[in-house]
């Protein structure tokens, strides 16, 4: 089965931006990312993504894939299939006489690691307070075995006497404009200026392996959803001993059953009764820190907030914290008893004449109604 264009892969046009590149790539790690996405063939697509990125994440490599594709550059000039315009060389022609001049990345400089991104969820709680979590990342490190050289132990990998070390080699053309001296990859060495004659075994002549890393990272008191941390030097390893790449953590914070968010302070809704909200009440509200008391003042309208200073979410790399406001919503009593409905009865009687007065400006409500109705 032939391979997917790597730009296919990860969704991005060709000629695309290192960084366009890198964003892409980090979007489609977190979205397919084995620990995150249970799908059958998660694990799968994050194995494609990931092998995309080796390539177009290195202009090396890139520049190889860019021409040859998953084709083998070492397969001869033209891919023994005849003459081929890419082979021809006009991209170096105008690279000698407009000012390309064959100018590349020395293939051996150290270059940093890619930087990884894992999702941690969390309770409202421990948004709140803050907690230390453990978290397991799948990344490449250096090989302890040949210590990132990719050779094996007691040998060392050699200059490519075909470039020299380059990672370029010359090839000699004669072309319609005359004889043209284009610069291309090393097909000997593949762009990376040195042979490993014989491999390490541990990491196969890479020099990074494939590892999981337990990661304590702690979550500061009063974080949001969406927020990011980085954990400096967790990504990653570097190639040629270049530093490894960071690692963000980006948090995501699960609903609670009893209190919304809303910036740094906390809402809730508690019930209370008709007595409590005409008499008024001391009502018991529980927090993320324990219990505390309300009092609820005589006369309370159901809707009504009350807001208490200082029992909120810790403002983040601040002082202070937010407010818990409470809302009180009046329940409607259910399946009263003969006694209780009579009691209500009694109730409505006496004091439903001076609700509707003091409602509707002094004259009854059902005056005013007859009145409208007759058109006085």
């Amino acid at each position: 089965m032939s391979k997917r264009d790597y730009y296919e892969v990860l969704g991005v046009e060709r000629g695309a931006s290192e960084d366009e590149i890198r964003k892409a790539y980090r979007k489609l790690t977190r979205k397919y990312h084995p620990d995150v996405n249970k799908e059958a063939d998660s694990e799968k697509k994050f194995k494609e993504i990931k092998e995309a990125y080796e390539v177009l994440g290195n202009q090396q490599k890139k520049a190889q894939y860019d021409r040859f594709g998953h084709a083998d550059p070492s397969a001869g000039f033209g891919g023994g299939q005849g003459f081929d315009g890419n082979d021809f060389g006009f991209g170096d022609i105008f690279d000698m006489f407009f000012g390309g001049g064959g100018r590349r990345n020395n293939p051996n400089a150290p270059r940093q690691g890619a930087d990884l991104e894992y999702r941690v969820q969390i309770e409202l709680k421990d948004a709140v307070f803050g907690k230390e979590v453990d978290v397991v990342i799948p990344r490449s490190q250096t090989c302890d075995t040949c210590h990132g050289s990719g050779a094996k132990e007691g040998t060392k990998p050699e200059t490519c006497s075909t470039c020299q070390g380059t990672g370029q080699a010359e090839v000699v053309q004669n072309t319609p404009f005359g004889r043209v001296v284009n610069r291309r990859i090393c097909h000997t060495c593949e762009g990376k200026g040195k042979i490993i004659q014989q491999k390490c075994t541990a990491c196969k002549g890479e020099g990074r392996v494939e590892k999981k890393k337990k990661i304590n990272v702690k979550i500061p008191a009063g974080i949001h959803e969406g927020a990011q941390l980085r954990v400096s030097g967790e990504g990653e390893a570097g190639v040629n001993g270049g530093p490894p790449g960071d690692l963000y953590i980006t948090i995501l914070v699960k609903s609670h059953e009893f209190f919304i968010r809303d910036g740094d302070d906390l809402t809730c809704e508690i019930p209370i009764t008709f007595a409590q909200a005409t008499l008024g009440d001391e009502v018991i509200v529980p927090t993320l820190n324990g219990k505390v008391k309300l009092k609820v003042p005589a006369g309370t309208q159901t809707g009504t907030e009350f807001r208490m200073q200082g029992k909120g979410v810790p403002r983040l790399n601040g002082y202070g914290e937010g407010d818990l406001r409470v809302k009180v919503r009046l329940v409607t009593p259910r399946n009263l008893n003969d006694e209780q409905k009579e009691a209500m009865r009694a109730f409505n009687r006496v004091c439903g004449e001076y609700v509707n007065q003091e409602q509707h400006g002094g004259s009854n409500f059902f005056d005013k109604m007859k009145q409208a109705f007759r058109g006085d």
